[in-house]
């Protein structure tokens, strides 16, 4: 077979390094991919919403599978555009539809739909310029904290938690009338502030029958001990202790099944990843947000640990044999640490050179590049996370000490990463 993959990212350079090892891959492109996934296949230079040279490349190419790792493609249209494309390509996408990847896409539509099927998650209401000052006054009577989620896509920047009302009401107002993510920003949804632990599920489906295919306990802030601002992401670690197979079943009873019939009852195309974005509340599952694709850098992590060929459950999920499928995962635990760019998550230089000093490193770490692009010079920093090593280990602090071992070997100008992921696990 042949893939395509959509992405530059750390998830899209561990979806390459997995794919790659199928029995079943015959020739693996990445579009735009980074300095580390032309290790796995071919960089190619597409932009990742052009979806007429995407189309004509899979046409060229002979593209069997198209993977689509980000959610920006998805929520505008490219499986219905590849779908209407049948006539002249016969490969299929690992990805939903534009109407199921609302999921993602809007939080208002996300939120009524898990109301409709009675799936757990925040008591909330939702905002507009037009009733912005019934917004204030919901706003000026809601209990604290209090979490404010702009409705559209805003690459991950989208949600405030405010510990103040003046905080929350000034945030309330850049969004809507200062229009801080554009039209992403145009209705805010407001939500009670759920406590606990935060965790994610990954499944994939075709809308009918589906197979979890991981789980991983992700590390937002940017400094040690949680604190600081949030990042897309600055370490994972699976599997997650407290998620036994008691916990695994509620998740499972109350939000995986009805959201899948969910799906099916409304007539939502889905083909592809859910990322079921959860908090745990005392041992009671609740949704956070649903993502329409695998998570950055839980990919990194999940994709390790999972002992199935990837390739082969696209293909089954493709041909309706998905609900026959065998998941294995590794014994080990895996922990991902990401390196960042100084600064980030505010501003930060790019085109630092990276220096990697490890000798070759062995099956139980790797190196996934996130924000880097070759150059003549060698591998150059592009981007605010620039890699993840992943590890694995006995242990979950065992794991995580020998990812740090293979960040300490790496260099580049303003490089930094938290040293305490996992450590509530330790």
């Amino acid at each position: 077979m042949n893939i395509l993959i959509l992405g530059s990212g750390g998830r899209e350079h561990a979806l390459a390094w997995k794919i790659s090892q199928s029995h079943h891959c015959n020739q693996l492109f990445i579009a735009p991919g980074n300095a580390g996934t032309q290790q796995f296949g071919t960089n190619v230079n597409l932009g990742i919403t052009d979806f007429e040279a995407i189309k004509t490349f899979c046409i060229d190419n002979k593209i069997d599978v198209l993977v689509v790792g980000p959610e920006e493609p998805l929520v505008k249209g490219i499986y219905d555009f590849m779908e209407a494309s049948k006539d002249v390509w016969k490969g299929f996408v690992v990805g939903p539809s534009a109407a199921a990847a609302q999921l993602e896409g809007s939080k208002a539509f996300s939120k009524k739909f898990m109301q409709r099927h009675n799936i757990p998650t925040a008591a909330y209401a939702e905002f507009t310029k037009d009733n912005f000052e019934e917004g204030k006054r919901y706003i000026t009577n809601h209990s604290l904290p209090i979490v404010l989620k702009a409705d559209g896509l805003a690459a991950g920047k989208g949600v405030v938690i405010s510990e103040t009302h003046a905080d929350a009401l000034e945030v309330f107002e850049n969004m809507i009338i200062n229009q801080q993510f554009g039209d992403a920003s145009s209705k805010v949804v407001i939500e009670e502030f759920l406590e606990g632990i935060e965790v994610s599920v990954f499944v994939l489906t075709n809308g009918t029958d589906y197979q979890i295919i991981g789980h991983a306990k992700d590390y937002k802030r940017i400094g040690e001990g949680d604190t600081g601002l949030n990042t897309g992401g600055m370490g994972c670690v699976t599997p997650v202790p407290f998620m036994d197979e008691l916990f695994m079943q509620q998740v499972e009873e109350t939000i995986i099944l009805p959201t899948v019939k969910g799906l099916q009852q409304e007539g939502l195309v889905y083909n592809g990843f859910i990322f079921f974005g959860l908090m745990n509340c005392d041992g009671t599952p609740k949704v956070i947000e649903y993502n329409c694709r695998m998570g950055d850098p839980e990919t990194e992590v999940v994709l390790a640990r999972l002992d199935t060929d990837l390739l082969s459950l696209f293909a089954a999920m493709d041909n309706g044999t998905l609900e026959d499928a065998n998941i294995n995962f590794k014994e080990d635990y895996f922990a991902t640490v990401m390196a960042v760019s100084g600064g980030y998550p505010g501003d930060y230089e790019k085109g630092k050179l990276i220096t990697f000093s490890h000798k070759n490193l062995d099956n139980s770490a790797m190196v996934f590049h996130a924000g880097t692009k070759q150059t003549e010079q060698g591998v150059v920093t592009n981007g605010g996370r620039v890699l993840t090593v992943t590890a694995s280990g006995e242990s979950i602090k065992a794991a995580v000490e020998k990812s740090k071992a293979v960040l300490a070997t790496i260099h580049f100008e303003g490089m930094n990463y938290r040293r305490d992921i996992g450590y509530e696990f330790e």
